[in-house]
């Protein structure tokens, strides 16, 4: 369960800044403030997921499928389709996620 608020609900309610590079009704995209590649973007569902399973769970066909399209438009909006990218996505703290609100780490060289 979802408790509180996190960086990225602050990012998405406008109370934190962002350098956002795509957003719709269901996700946002924005530069991670310390990235481990030349490109590297978050991107995140709107609504409050803490991890992949409860995305995948408790998300409705509908928006799942309109966050991996983001991922992929988000991907070739920004070069990266053409020379290849990685997504990442840590699950669970001994996995090594820091923020408990499901995102995927869009990394690339361009």
């Amino acid at each position: 369960m979802y408790v509180g608020e996190t960086i990225f609900s602050k990012i998405i309610d406008g109370t934190l800044p962002a350098n956002k590079v795509y957003e719709d009704e269901h996700v946002l995209a924005f530069h991670d403030i310390n990235p481990q590649a030349k490109t590297h973007v978050l991107v995140i569902p709107k609504k409050k997921y803490i991890s992949f399973d409860d995305f995948i769970q408790e998300a409705d066909e509908r928006e799942i499928c309109a966050f991996y399209k983001a991922v992929q438009k988000i991907a070739a909006d920004l070069g990266l389709a053409k020379t290849g990218y990685k997504l990442v996505s840590n699950h669970g703290a001994d996995a090594g996620q820091e923020v408990f609100h499901y995102h995927v780490h869009l990394l690339g060289s361009v």
